[in-house]
């Protein structure tokens, strides 16, 4: 079995990561500074004795090569990042700082100790406005914002290391994540979260704009899922893979999913469409499925189902 070190391990998508990878059988390192991480979150990992925490924070100089130096690694998987695109663009210095130069030092961890694979973290952001649907790893990249800048200059980064120093790259373009452990209290949340909580509360629900709007929603655990893959299949060469469903749902079919659970709660309010806004976006999935052997699972029904009976 294999030893991963896990950044942002306990983060939302990062402690699903480490679950699944405990229970493959194999041993994790995972780091976190906790700045948007939960202790919590890691419950289940911290009873493990294949599990081991460390707080403290990959952008910190010499922070990923020191841990990474303690023992032989099979595998990065870079999880660690600001994750708030609004947050970018209040903060673009930050931005800079968590999400390439800490990129940058997970890089040059991975040269120095010789580590044959790291699994990046990277978005659909970085497509910007896509209009051609689905969109193709081939699309044009446009990022409209920091974070999405930063997610491509990540990608060149990482990929072109791995080519100068032999180890092996995989980008994950995460569409809309969705699950268990996304913090509702976040104004940065998914929307599905936002939901979530308003609904356990009696509280109205407000689309902006028509809701025909439509997204492609991925289970968190098809997400976690598609990194144990990219980490430990054997002969796994470099590239870049959207991690989606290819199927795409309106903001009003989460609702009425939300609503046949909630039958009391008030009807949907609508509200001026907000500027910027993407309109649509779809993920076409067929590189993971030829390279990773991915597809997704877990349908909308499905996984907003568990979400909503989680106490």
């Amino acid at each position: 079995m294999a030893h991963i070190f896990v950044s942002g391990a306990a983060g939302f998508i990062g402690s699903h990561t480490v679950d699944g990878l405990l229970r493959a059988g194999h041993s994790v390192t995972g780091v976190d500074n906790f700045r948007s991480g939960r202790h919590e979150n890691l419950s289940a990992a911290l009873a493990s004795d294949q599990f081991t925490l460390i707080e403290a924070d990959v952008a910190e100089p010499g922070a990923v090569a020191e841990i990474c130096g303690r023992q032989p690694t099979d595998a990065i998987i870079h999880l660690a990042a600001l994750v708030s695109v609004q947050e970018s663009i209040a903060n673009p210095e930050l931005n800079h700082a968590l999400n390439v130069r800490a990129t940058h030092l997970v890089a040059e961890a991975a040269r120095l100790h010789r580590v044959p694979r790291v699994v990046f973290a990277s978005s659909a952001a970085v497509y910007g406005n896509a209009t051609d649907l689905p969109i193709r790893e081939s699309a044009e990249k446009k990022p409209i914002s920091p974070y999405g800048a930063a997610k491509l200059a990540s990608e060149a980064l990482l990929l072109g290391h791995g080519a100068a120093f032999g180890f092996a790259v995989r980008c994950q373009r995460y569409f809309n994540v969705y699950g268990p452990r996304q913090d509702p209290a976040s104004p940065y949340s998914g929307v599905v979260s936002i939901f979530d909580r308003r609904y356990r509360e009696g509280k109205p629900v407000t689309i902006y704009g028509d809701g025909r709007q439509t997204r492609d929603f991925v289970s968190v655990h098809d997400v976690a899922r598609a990194n144990l893959i990219a980490a430990t299949q054997s002969s796994l060469a470099s590239g870049v893979a959207n991690i989606c469903t290819g199927c795409a749902t309106s903001l009003l079919e989460v609702a009425t999913i939300f609503a046949q659970h909630y039958p009391k709660a008030a009807p949907v309010a609508h509200a001026a469409g907000r500027s910027g806004d993407i309109i649509h976006s779809l993920g076409a999935p067929e590189i993971a499925r030829a390279e990773l052997r991915f597809r997704a699972e877990v349908a909308i029904a499905t996984g907003l189902a568990e979400l909503i009976r989680l106490p």
